[in-house]
C-alpha cells in the first residue's frame, strides 16, 4: 500500500454506480446485484434509508479520489451482554484491481476504530460460507467464528 493516500468517507448518492459495481464484481454478487449503468430505484431507496439513519454508516474508501473500496457499518444498541453496543460490518468490497494489497486491513482497522468511537465493545460480521479467502482474512484479523448464522428470505 506504499504511496496510497486513503480516505474513508460517507458515501454519497453519486457514488452508487461504483458501489453497486463493486458489490456485483464477484461470483456471489454477480447473481444478486443489478449493476446496470442506470442505478436501479431499489438502490436509491436503500441509500436514502441508510443515509437518514444515524446508526448506519455507508463508507467508501478513496485513493487519490478514486473509489477503491466500500463497507457498511451498523451500530446496534442492545440489552444483552450488559447493554453492549455492537458494531456490525457488512458488504465489504474492494475494487478487483486493488485486491491483495492490504487495503482490506486498512479498511478494517478504520472500521474497528469507528466502532470503538461509537461506544461498541463488540464487532461482528457475517460472511458467506462460499468465501474461504474472506474467512482466512477475518481469522488473521483476530475475528473468531463463534456463532452460526441463519437467514430466511421473505
Amino acid at each position: 500500500m506504499s504511496g496510497n493516500v486513503l480516505k474513508m468517507r460517507p458515501a454519497r448518492e453519486v457514488d452508487l454506480p461504483t458501489i453497486v459495481a463493486m458489490l456485483a464484481d464477484d461470483v456471489l454478487g454477480a447473481s444478486r446485484e443489478n449493476a446496470s449503468p442506470a442505478v436501479d430505484d431499489c438502490y436509491l431507496a436503500a441509500f436514502a434509508e441508510i443515509d437518514a439513519d444515524p446508526n448506519q454508516f455507508l463508507c467508501v474508501v478513496e485513493d487519490r479520489q478514486q473509489i477503491v473500496g466500500t463497507l457498511q457499518l451498523t451500530f446496534i444498541p442492545g440489552l444483552s451482554r450488559n447493554g453492549t453496543k455492537r458494531g456490525q460490518i457488512e458488504a465489504v468490497r474492494i475494487a478487483s484491481d486493488r485486491r491483495g494489497g492490504k487495503l482490506g486491513e486498512a479498511m478494517f482497522a478504520w472500521a474497528i476504530s469507528e466502532c470503538r468511537a461509537h461506544g461498541c465493545s463488540l464487532v461482528q460480521l457475517t460472511t458467506d460460507k462460499a468465501r474461504p479467502d474472506a474467512h482466512r482474512f477475518y481469522d488473521r484479523l483476530g475475528f473468531e467464528p463463534t456463532h452460526i448464522g441463519y437467514k430466511l428470505e421473505i
